[in-house]
């Protein structure tokens, strides 16, 4: 019922920029906070940003502070992550993903999130 649908990866080089959204259908999407998280190959998936629909307040990981910025259009139900001077270690698939009630402990966990997107792949070349 829940659906979430990544769009914007691509092959960039250093230094460029990419804007990924996340497409929500299947629920209501103000009550939800909507995550980012990325998985790079042999790596555990990791939260890299956050946006809480009940107060706007937002979440960044210390890797991606200062380069990625997230936001929500809720007339289109979308979430964004715009994310600037790329590095080659931002290569990896990105998820969105949704959780309902979230309570807020100081960091994302992906255990906390219900439903996922299917991904999409974002590669920074040196």
């Amino acid at each position: 019922e829940v659906q979430l649908v990544e769009s914007g990866g691509g092959l960039v080089q250093a230094g460029g920029s990419l804007r990924l959204s996340c497409v929500a259908s299947g629920f209501t999407f103000d009550d939800y906070a909507i995550g980012w998280f990325r998985q790079a190959p042999g790596k555990e998936r990791e939260g890299v940003s956050c946006i809480h629909r009940n107060d706007g307040s937002t979440y960044y990981a210390d890797s991606v502070k200062g380069r990625f910025t997230i936001s929500s259009d809720s007339a289109k139900n979308t979430v964004y992550l715009q994310m600037n001077n790329l590095k080659p270690e931002d290569t990896a698939n990105y998820y969105c993903a949704v959780a309902p009630n979230l309570v807020w402990r100081g960091f994302l966990s992906a255990a906390d999130f219900n439903s996922w997107g299917q991904g999409t792949q974002v590669s920074v070349s040196s």
